[in-house]
């Protein structure tokens, strides 16, 4: 078929009413756009069959962990000419190719199909979660969830993550390198929530273990960290008995809603609000109320998305819900705030640090290209391109402010008022004497 890559730039520059802002590369060998930019390459037909069965992202996706399209050139920059067309676009394109009430689009798509080749579409890559069953959010779905995520072996996470194995986001101060910035955060968090030995911390959501080392083996405290992943919950503790602190630190597979042991003097949750979905958020907070004793704090590292004009409209990524956390929302930071005060919590400082996890993403994309022969082994080259997508194209959604992380500071306040707060607290962000 001659020159497939001109046929190709015209139909797609049809359906999105803009120029292909990326060099296209067709499976003929054809190419055509832009000579100075990067190169996206279409390797096989059936990348337009998924296309024209899952129009916008879910489609690209799946041709994209299939090895059906790939990338010549600067991935964050072909991210960030497309994000614009694609994905700050991905509804208007779907309802409009699914409506097909425009005869150009009609047409368009009538020649997309004549290009594309014979139907039926392929199946979904091995990789894509299969669907689950029953209500969002209930136990057993939080459960089938986080193992599709997690359970993916933990030297796949090493790899990307470093030695700090911490997955999620550090804070850049003065720190070189991932790890230095990752035990800042932590440092960070640890100050924040004012630990002092003896105190008891549960970390929800508690990864492998970082968190809960960091405190212990810095602040003297007794740390409880639960998670729904049984392969962090094995690394960790094997980490934990490294250090010498199985005396003082306790790790649990349990979910937060079956923990029964409070009061806590404090808790951390970093990274494990996203995955309690909104029906739920309300719950969560209202069990971390009760699980403090008064006086006691709260920190809530989320990840949060900007506002809707009309909230009800909001839909899971489909990307992120497919390949990487089923089930995951991401709530305005506004409501996080408002959900926490209706539980109860005084919340007395909200740090929004959303360029740092930029430049987190960015480093574990580094480690995982540097060894990109060595994680296709331990996982499969469909998960290793899921995984270099996702990360990359989260990193350009965080510059672009797509989306954010905040650090909520919350006081579960007696009756007599004493917060504990200091007059100035953001001495905290005064740089680590080492």
């Amino acid at each position: 078929m001659a020159d497939a890559a001109s046929r190709l730039t015209t139909l797609a520059e049809d359906l999105l009413g803009a120029p292909l802002p990326v060099r296209l590369r067709a499976w003929d060998g054809s190419e055509a756009g832009p000579a100075d930019g990067p190169v996206l390459i279409v390797r096989e037909r059936r990348a337009l069959r998924r296309l024209l069965w899952k129009p916008g992202e879910l489609g690209l996706a799946r041709a994209w962990v299939s090895g059906e399209i790939d990338v010549e050139g600067d991935l964050y920059d072909v991210l960030d000419r497309l994000a614009g067309l694609v994905w700050e676009r991905s509804e208007e394109t779907r309802s409009a190719l699914e409506a097909v009430r425009d005869p150009r689009l009609r047409a368009a798509a009538g020649a997309l199909l004549k290009l594309a080749g014979p139907f039926p579409p392929p199946a979904p890559p091995a990789e894509e979660v299969r669907r689950r069953s029953g209500a969002l959010h209930t136990k057993l779905r939080d459960r089938q969830a986080i193992g599709h995520h997690y359970d993916v072996g933990n030297d796949f996470y090493a790899l990307v993550l470093g030695p700090s194995m911490v997955y999620s986001c550090a804070y850049w101060t003065e720190a070189g390198t991932l790890e230095e910035a990752q035990r800042d955060k932590l440092d960070l968090i640890a100050r924040k929530l004012r630990l002092t030995e003896g105190d008891r911390l549960l970390d929800v959501g508690c990864g492998w273990g970082s968190m809960a080392i960091h405190a212990a083996r810095e602040y003297g405290v007794r740390v409880v960290g639960i998670t729904l992943s049984r392969e962090q919950a094995v690394h960790a503790r094997k980490r934990i008995a490294e250090e010498g602190l199985t005396d003082r630190i306790e790790i649990r597979v349990q979910d937060y809603r079956d923990v029964r042991d409070g009061p806590y003097d404090a808790i951390s949750s970093i990274g494990m609000a996203e995955h309690v979905g909104e029906v739920r958020y309300r719950e969560y907070a209202d069990t971390l109320y009760a699980l403090l004793k008064p006086g006691g704090r709260l920190l809530n590292h989320q990840i949060s998305r900007r506002p809707t004009p009309d909230e009800g409209t909001y839909e899971i990524d489909p990307f992120i819900d497919a390949y990487v956390f089923p089930d995951g929302e991401l709530a305005p930071m506004g409501r996080t705030l408002a959900t926490l005060e209706d539980a109860g919590f005084e919340v007395r400082d909200v740090e929004a640090i959303r360029e740092h996890y930029a430049l987190t993403l960015r480093r574990w994309v580094a480690n995982l290209e540097s060894r990109w022969a060595e994680a296709v082994r331990m996982v499969s080259p469909g998960r290793a391109r899921v995984w270099r997508l996702y990360m990359a194209a989260s990193a350009v959604s965080f510059e672009r402010n797509r989306i954010g992380v905040n650090q909520f500071l919350a006081v579960k306040t007696p009756e007599e008022g004493t917060s504990g707060v200091a007059l100035r607290p953001r001495v905290w962000n005064e740089p680590l004497q080492r």
